[in-house]
């Protein structure tokens, strides 16, 4: 897919550059040619040479070097590239991007460019969760930036959280994506995906037994259609796909809070299996056994993500699909709930012990539309995933 390609790789100054060293071999060894600029930052972790050694090219620095000017202006350098790639996207240069400045090559050639643009953030998680970077990543996602990561994980200051830069294979998974001639390519889609955990106490949840695996199917399908694909998972049991940019939550109230920080999309495909109850007040200590007894649980309802999204009057999705998993009457309380909800689609299946669906390799589901109901026949999760992928790039158009 990547073969006779062309990147254009911008390194930002951070310790994650370092990966920027094996991207560009794993680009490199799938065909592509990446030409590599480097921040003025980022030559404090990785050095030119080494990065002219590994790209095979010409590493390009200073905005005002006359011999590049002269040779290949910076503004037919932003033009030449298939994509271009920004990692590691530090704040700085989300903040430059964001707000159009232009002060040296890397920020320049952004500005000039016509090319798709995607970044792979790497900061600090406070830095990550600031609201300034959160207000100019909405804007770059309004301007159509695509986005891969950030990954949770341990930082180089020692703590933990989201911002450490996506692993060299995944971005060249969203390379692939974001350069595919998919039908779904150039659109934005949300998928949410596995169960949520409910905490009662530091160490027990209510949850359910949704293992994640057919919302990762459907991310990965509509992924390899072209799509750029946000996946807001629960706890599953599978590995989330490569790809896609992925946000981890534990509770409906972290779900709900990436959901809306995802848009705008195109399409949202509302697979998880969210708790509609949670402990109204979880303890902060292991809960014991007394003999007074049994604890008293008191339950609050959690929000209805689905709803609240099918109902919003700025920034609703094109297309809003949700998951109906029922024990009886699975059409009539299907289509119940797309009316309800406000969605535009429902997949309903039926989750009875013995169907053995939930948790299991295949699913039999049936389509609920304004139109009627499509059952689909039995069959496994990644076909499914395939077939509703192909329904959603027929819906909007692709």
């Amino acid at each position: 897919m990547l073969a006779g390609k062309r990147i254009l790789l911008i390194i930002g100054g951070g310790i994650a550059a370092y990966k920027s060293l094996d991207l560009i071999r794993r680009l490199r060894e799938r065909g592509a040619s990446v030409t590599p600029v480097l921040t003025r930052a980022a030559e404090e972790f990785v050095t030119p040479l080494s990065v002219s050694a590994l790209a095979g090219e010409k590493v390009y620095r200073d905005l005002f070097d006359l011999t590049d000017e002269a040779e290949m202006g910076h503004i037919e350098l932003s033009r030449a590239a298939d994509l271009v790639v920004v990692a590691p996207a530090t704040a700085d240069l989300m903040g430059k991007m964001a707000g159009g400045l232009a002060n040296d090559l890397a920020s320049t050639l952004l500005m000039a460019t016509d090319t798709r643009v995607l970044i792979a953030p790497a900061m600090n998680v406070r830095m990550w969760e600031h609201p300034a970077t959160q207000r100019n990543l909405a804007l770059l996602r309004g301007d159509g930036i695509g986005l891969i990561g950030p990954n949770d994980g341990t930082m180089a200051c020692g703590e933990f959280g989201p911002g450490r830069m996506s692993e060299p294979l995944e971005i060249v998974a969203a390379v692939d994506a974001a350069l595919a001639d998919g039908p779904l390519a150039g659109r934005r889609v949300l998928v949410t995906s596995g169960p949520t955990h409910e905490p009662i106490d530091p160490v027990r949840y209510i949850a359910n037994r949704s293992s994640g695996a057919q919302g990762t199917a459907i991310a990965r399908a509509l992924a390899d259609l072209g799509a750029e694909v946000v996946f807001v998972t629960g706890p599953a049991d599978v590995s989330p796909p490569p790809g896609v940019t992925v946000v981890a939550v534990q509770s409906a109230r972290e779900m709900e809070a990436a959901v809306m920080r995802a848009l705008p999309v195109d399409a949202g495909i509302f697979a998880a299996a969210v708790a509609d109850w949670r402990v109204a007040s979880a303890s902060d200590r292991k809960l014991k056994k007394t003999r007074d007894g049994m604890p008293v649980l008191s339950f609050a309802e959690n929000p209805d993500i689905l709803r609240a999204v099918s109902h919003l009057d700025d920034g609703r999705p094109g297309l809003v699909v949700g998951f109906a998993a029922e024990t009886d009457d699975v059409v009539a309380e299907a289509t119940a709930k797309r009316l309800r909800k406000g969605c535009d689609w429902i997949v309903a299946n039926d989750v009875s012990p013995a169907t053995g669906i939930m948790g299991g390799t295949e699913n039999a589901v049936t389509l609920i539309t304004a139109e009627g109901a499509e059952d689909w026949p039995r069959m496994g999760k990644d076909d499914v995933a395939r077939r509703l992928a192909m329904r959603v790039a027929e819906a909007l158009g692709a």
